[in-house]
């Protein structure tokens, strides 16, 4: 039984065995399990608690990340609201494909977004296994990783005032520009990027989605696509020129552009609605290796970044934390090494397999767009051969559904 953190409703101590640097599903994920093993932590999080369980994120969780956070008792709210997805739609040469990959592999994948998830982790955290954690904190810094003594600093949101946390690991789940990244040494960290020289508009819509499933739209002016985020709010992506402004796209053009990059012989037609979010994302990608650093550990983005063309972020990030939490509380417990000495390298091993899909993914999306002839009669082999073999067909779910990555 997980008892309350004596630290509740006291005076906050300066010292915890972990301390977490950010409030996401990788470090919320992390601080559930410590606290389900008995150890004591504190999350640190720069937004206030209204803020984290709002901002829209990625929706699309694995069958192998749900069960993680089944066996750990965090996926009882997701397993009740959560949408099931067992195909999806690829939509070329002006004709429609369905892919129904759970009759290829027996899983599917969830939809549910990012902000219910940790909404439900930094309940359980901090409502019910008596979790510390503190909102609204400025300027965070780490001290010490490289001796037995690590800290963490920063402003305190009500007091104005820096404080100093002892502790004795200190996990980074902070986000691609967060802190505990930068904290690495650069003669102890290697980071390989990748451009793929485009960008998406991301869009958030106030309307039910037009279909069952994910639909992408691989047409010679753009890849499109839509993610289902529940009967009422829709997720769209459209290739664009990364920089763009996204002020040069009003409704008007965003909704023409849906309709005939998604368009195809008999398919229903968009459901329109307002766009409640418009932003303009980047593809590119990162990776840190080695993940770890004396008594710092990074999770999440904050170790690698993938662009969303494959919908793996918020799925690395559980991975990274499942192998994270279970680490630290074998070595704070049982005085057992060997999961942490080995965590970097275990999770690398997924991430990479992951990047590489999402690279080749990519071409599939895009190729057709690329202004190259050569480019655009490979991609089209590619996908009609998605549809002609079923060894292709095969390969292809068990990446896409995370499947084919278990180490």
């Amino acid at each position: 039984m997980i008892q309350p953190s004596p630290h509740l409703n006291s005076p906050s101590p300066q010292r915890f065995p972990v301390v977490i640097v950010g409030a996401g599903p990788a470090g919320l994920t992390v601080g559930n399990i410590l606290r389900a093993a008995g150890v004591d932590c504190l999350v640190l999080e720069t937004g206030t608690r209204e803020f984290i369980e709002r901002r829209p994120r990625a929706g699309v969780i694995e069958e192998w990340a749900v069960r993680g956070l089944e066996r750990r008792g965090l996926a009882g709210n997701l397993l009740e609201r959560a949408e099931r997805h067992t195909a999806c739609e690829f939509r070329f040469d002006g004709e429609r494909y369905r892919f129904s990959y759970q009759e290829l592999t027996g899983s599917h994948h969830w939809v549910y977004p990012q902000p219910l998830l940790v909404t439900d982790l930094v309940r359980e955290y901090a409502d019910v296994r008596g979790g510390e954690i503190r909102f609204g904190v400025r300027d965070v810094r780490l001290h010490g990783l490289d001796g037995g003594r690590p800290s963490v600093s920063y402003v305190g949101a009500e007091t104005g005032r820096r404080e100093t946390v002892a502790c004795d690991f200190v996990a980074g789940c902070d986000g691609a520009r967060g802190v505990t990244r930068a904290s690495l040494a650069p003669e102890r960290a290697r980071v390989a990027r990748h451009d793929y020289g485009i960008g998406w508009l991301a869009l958030l819509a106030e309307a039910p989605p037009s279909g069952d499933c994910v639909l992408f739209g691989c047409h010679p002016d753009g890849f499109a696509g839509q993610m289902p985020r529940g009967p009422g709010v829709t997720r769209y992506y459209l290739q664009c020129p990364p920089g763009d402004d996204p002020d040069h796209w009003p409704h008007e053009r965003v909704w023409a552009e849906l309709r005939r990059r998604l368009g195809a012989a008999g398919a229903e037609p968009l459901t329109e609605g307002r766009l409640i979010e418009k932003r303009v994302l980047d593809m590119h990608d990162h990776v840190t290796e080695p993940m770890a650093s004396g008594r710092l550990f990074l999770a999440g983005d904050a170790a690698h970044l993938v662009a969303p063309i494959a919908a793996k972020g918020m799925n690395l990030a559980l991975h990274d934390a499942f192998l994270l939490g279970d680490a630290l509380a074998a070595r704070l417990t049982r005085d057992d090494d060997s999961g942490l000495a080995g965590y970097s390298r275990e999770c690398l091993r997924r991430v990479w397999d992951y990047q590489e899909f999402s690279q080749w993914l990519s071409e599939l999306y895009h190729g057709g767009a690329a202004g190259d002839p050569f480019r655009a009669g490979t991609t089209l082999a590619r996908l009609r051969r998605l549809f002609s073999s079923p060894a292709a067909a095969a390969a292809f779910a068990e990446q896409y559904l995370g499947t084919a990555a278990r180490y």
